[in-house]
């Protein structure tokens, strides 16, 4: 499995970056989306050319690089698949619509229609936040302790803005939204490449019900229904796979099964963002089987890089930035001086290019 999704993920010579694209790459912290396309092959010249992509909120409410033309085709792919899958998707924010008699899909329509309104040209969050707050009424608004103010619940607010037709102006913190030129509404049909199950199964497959739904936040009643068309429809197959420790079912697309069979075993050295596409599985044991090494890679703050080699986890880093100036700190999991090894400091080095910075120096943890 780790060997196939290596594979699919272009880390070992392959070109990935299209596969991952049609996946959505999350655009969090300095290094982001771009340095995550940058190990796939991407030319950060033409390829990263925002004409080319663009940065949205789409799966689990996340920022996500996905390309512009596709825009219209992610929107729809991310819509929730019932009024059920919409309640699991925004968390705590559909118990009081349901107390008022609103439908979760009804209410963030409403949202889409109102933040339509409201972005005609560069907003920050902020200030949208503030006019729908002013707009909304109590069903749809929260009291935010931490800001001591009452404002729209986060996750619709999210959700609906891709639908609504706005996209994030790339590098602002905090998000800068603007309209997406000449929107004119999400896909009536989702292309394929873009099934929101179907994209994840391409590149991190074989996946349970309970793995594919975890990454959308979605209803596993939902996401059920659908893996079970798909195999009906001869798109995806039940799989085996020896030793597996998880529970339930796995499921691969059709297409993709002589390949996980005979996927080489890979090789290759690379500094994996710390939301790099391949460490967003929700089968993690797999990924790292030490629970205490689990804990530290997917930590909520301050979460490290991977150190990935011949298609394991073999430790972490962390920046560490003055400047211009570069210094990682380098924890191995296998007891190797990762601060001396060759492949690690040529790694160290382009990522360092990737962030317009120079390598200081390679540190222990």
């Amino acid at each position: 499995m780790l060997a196939f999704r290596a594979r699919a993920h272009g880390l070992t010579g392959d070109r990935g970056a299209e596969r991952v694209l049609d996946l959505g790459v999350q655009d969090t912290g300095p290094s982001g989306a771009r340095w995550s396309l940058a190990l796939r092959g991407a030319d950060p010249g033409p390829d990263l050319d925002p004409a080319a992509l663009a940065l949205v909120w789409a799966a689990r409410g996340a920022p996500l690089v996905v390309r512009r033309a596709d825009l219209a085709g992610v929107a729809a792919a991310m819509a929730p698949y019932s009024e059920a899958d919409a309640a699991k998707r925004v968390f705590d924010a559909a118990r009081p619509l349901r107390a008022a008699g609103v439908p979760v899909i009804e209410a963030l329509a409403v949202l889409a229609g109102h933040v339509r309104d409201i972005v005609t040209g560069p907003t920050t969050k902020g200030e949208l936040s503030t006019e729908l707050t002013r707009r909304l009424p109590a069903p749809y608004l929260r009291e935010c302790r931490p800001c001591a103010a009452v404002h729209v619940f986060e996750q619709p607010f999210r959700l609906a803005a891709l639908p609504a037709g706005l996209e994030i102006e790339p590098g602002t913190s905090p998000p800068v939204l603007r309209p997406v030129p000449r929107w004119s509404g999400p896909s009536t049909v989702v292309p394929p490449r873009l099934d929101a199950l179907g994209a994840q199964l391409a590149v991190n497959g074989p996946l349970s019900v309970a793995q594919l739904a975890g990454h959308l936040d979605a209803a596993q009643a939902d996401v059920r229904r659908r893996v079970a068309e798909l195999v009906a429809g001869g798109d995806a197959v039940e799989v085996v796979v020896d030793g597996d420790p998880g529970r339930g079912p796995r499921y691969l697309l059709a297409a993709d099964v002589a390949a996980a069979q005979v996927a080489p075993a890979p090789r290759g050295l690379h500094l994996l963002d710390p939301f790099d596409p391949l460490l967003q599985t929700r089968d993690r044991e797999l990924v790292v089987p030490d629970e205490a090494q689990r804990k530290d890679l997917w930590r909520t703050l301050g979460r490290p890089g991977a150190v990935w080699r011949d298609g394991e986890v073999v430790g972490t880093w962390r920046p560490r930035s003055s400047g211009r100036r570069l210094r990682l700190v380098l924890q191995s999991w296998r007891g190797a001086d990762l601060t001396t090894d060759p492949a690690v400091r040529a790694g160290a080095e382009r990522l360092a290019g990737a962030r317009g910075q120079e390598l200081a120096e390679l540190l222990p943890a």
